[in-house]
């Protein structure tokens, strides 16, 4: 059995549990329910069945010209025959005799003879409501059971100046005992048919239920273990109407997000590989010049004049130089890629430092007959940046400039001031980069058809990009065919950037 059918069993078997335990527990909130309201349905019915049981006794000692007191006393001899005659054909009522006040004058079911037994009351206040309206459902106290509300009947009665009420209990203690015993037998009857219905309800509602429940669970799992085993372009149909339309959503964006990346990495992957072929021509290159005339000055030591020792010494130290130089590119490359290099922001005047540099790379444009000049507007503000990376950039867009500029040519270096920043520009006369080159040129694994032409791996208009996006700013390059070529990039003034 797969991870997967283990997993799903699993799932299937805990909804299976709650959903019937869910289930039973509803039958018995069913069950207590049921028994609740059919016992105070019962208790309302008899209730008003026999709510004028009270006045009958009442009318009865009326016709029969037996009064309940004699001598100022209950005359118990006749109310005792009545309640025994009642009491025999109920057995499930207890009368009372009660005063004005709420006090049991007198009672069969009572010990009236104990001198320690004190005079009970009950509240005479759910009675004049019962007296009042009789078609109320209304509970009074047990003289029997101070803990418990009755049903009960009762009527009001005046006798010779005495006023007290006949009150009977119509669920007395013989009538609890023999329900009791027919209400647990009725409860066991319920609970064991309710329990197999329950059973009979559970296994097959249940399992059409969680077939239907997890019907977009299986859906997903299978997808996602589609999606698992390489099917890149598999995902969840019409997830915006599914049951789990959260997790169908997430799944595909997570899905497209995943198979994105890896169309990168595999795109990245084949450039990174054309990266470290141009890397290895580049290195190659120098590397080979270098072997090439050290093995030449070994061999012919002897037959080779001081000026060609002398000449050939010059190459190698100039291949040294630029295989040193590319070397340095390279670390200084992978140095900012992976974010070891943190830009140390200062004020500083960046006129002068162009100044310098245009200075320093005279000798060098000299060399090859092109024309290198600043040119800088009044009042340049100073700029808030790294000195030192702002130097870098200026040094690698001069160097490439000076790259592709011909002979007799011009290289400029402008700056000017905006409302909010300082733009610095390198301008050259070249061979210019044509409209689809543009995007490639500031790529590290890319190699454009300017760049194969040209000395070097092209690392330094990558590492200027790099610089920039410290600087959260960006470089642009503004050039057409034949018509030479524009870097530009703005840098903070120092006000404004709220220092």
């Amino acid at each position: 059995m797969s991870r997967n059918e283990t997993l799903n069993n699993r799932l299937i078997r805990k909804l299976s549990l709650a959903f019937f335990f869910i289930i039973v527990f509803m039958g018995a909130c069913y069950i207590l329910i049921t028994i609740y309201l059919t016992n105070k349905h019962f208790e309302e019915r008899t209730q008003k069945l026999n709510a004028n049981l009270a006045g009958h006794l009442i009318e009865e000692k009326f016709q029969n010209g037996s009064p309940f007191f004699e001598d100022g006393r209950v005359n118990s001899a006749f109310f005792g025959d009545v309640m025994h005659d009642m009491m025999a054909v109920n057995r499930g009522i207890e009368v009372y005799l009660v005063d004005s006040l709420g006090s049991i004058l007198y009672s069969v079911v009572l010990d009236h003879d104990n001198p320690n037994d004190p005079v009970q009351h009950i509240d005479l206040n759910p009675v004049r409501a019962f007296i009042e309206s009789k078609d109320q459902y209304i509970l009074g106290d047990d003289p029997r059971d101070k803990g418990r509300k009755k049903i009960f009947s009762a009527a009001k009665f005046s006798e010779n100046g005495n006023t007290g009420y006949i009150y009977i209990v119509l669920a007395g203690q013989e009538y609890q005992v023999l329900s009791g015993e027919l209400l647990s037998g009725y409860f066991m009857k319920l609970g064991l048919g309710a329990a197999l219905m329950t059973m009979v309800f559970v296994l097959s509602a249940g399992l059409l239920s969680i077939w239907f429940l997890t019907k977009n669970v299986r859906s997903v799992v299978s997808t996602v273990k589609r999606f698992r085993e390489g099917d890149m372009k598999i995902r969840i149909e019409n997830p915006e109407k599914t049951d789990l339309s959260v997790l169908a959503i997430n799944f595909n964006d997570m899905a497209d997000t995943i198979a994105r990346n890896m169309e990168e990495i595999q795109s990245i992957d084949v450039l990174r590989r054309e990266l470290i072929a141009n890397v290895s021509h580049d290195l190659r290159t120098p590397l080979s010049i270098i072997n090439g005339y050290i093995e030449t000055l070994q061999i012919k030591n002897k037959e080779l004049s001081e000026e060609e020792k002398e000449r050939y010494l010059e190459i190698i130290k100039g291949s040294s130089q630029k295989l040193t130089h590319l070397v340095a590119q390279l670390f200084e490359y992978s140095k900012l890629e992976a974010e070891q290099i943190k830009p140390e922001k200062e004020p500083f005047a960046i006129t002068d430092l162009a100044m310098d540099l245009v200075a320093k790379y005279q000798l060098m444009a000299g060399e090859k007959d092109i024309e290198i000049k600043m040119e800088a507007e009044n009042d340049i503000p100073l700029v808030f940046a790294d000195i030192s990376l702002v130097e870098r950039v200026i040094q690698n867009l001069l160097d490439n400039a000076l790259k592709f500029t011909p002979e007799k040519g011009k290289v400029s270096l402008n700056i000017t001031s905006t409302q909010r920043d300082v733009r610095i520009e390198v301008t050259d006369n070249g061979p210019g980069i044509g409209e689809s080159e543009q995007a490639l040129i500031f790529d590290r694994y890319r190699r454009s058809e300017r760049h194969s032409r040209a000395d070097g791996a092209g690392l330094g208009l990558a590492i200027v990009k790099k610089i920039m996006d410290l600087h959260n700013t960006s470089i642009r390059v503004i050039s057409k065919p034949d018509q030479g070529s524009t870097f530009q990039f703005e840098l903070p003034g120092y006000s404004v950037a709220g220092v």
